[in-house]
């Protein structure tokens, strides 16, 4: 079984930086994508990056070029590097892990993140 936590959450201001982090424990057999989804008040979790094994990344245009996610396969570490936060940034922010053998999905509790001045 794997756990993921997510941390990092929090306030800040328009225009600042937040890095989130999603500590996995347990074993993911083989390939897999790791990915952060958000979602506000009222509106569907969508998915915002990913990153599989191998690096590629992908990003959803709202937040293309602001953010960065990466990982560090060793530590079972993935992050979500966020600059020029904006108030629609505003979100609870998910960590999903697909492993791709099964296409099984983990995820982590979500963490808080607010953007106001």
């Amino acid at each position: 079984q794997v756990r993921l936590v997510e941390s990092g959450g929090g306030l800040a201001q328009p225009g600042g930086s937040l890095t989130l982090s999603c500590a996995a424990s347990g074993s993911v057999f083989g390939g897999n994508t790791m990915a952060w989804y958000r979602q506000a008040p009222g509106k569907l979790r969508e998915l915002i990056a990913s990153i599989q094994s191998g690096g590629a990344t992908n990003y959803v245009d709202s937040v293309l070029g602001r953010f960065t996610i990466y990982r560090d396969n060793v530590k079972n570490i993935g992050y979500l590097q966020m600059n020029s936060l904006k108030p629609e940034d505003t979100a609870v922010y998910y960590c999903n892990i697909n492993q791709w053998y099964g296409d099984v999905h983990y995820w982590g509790q979500g963490t808080q993140v607010t953007v106001s001045a």
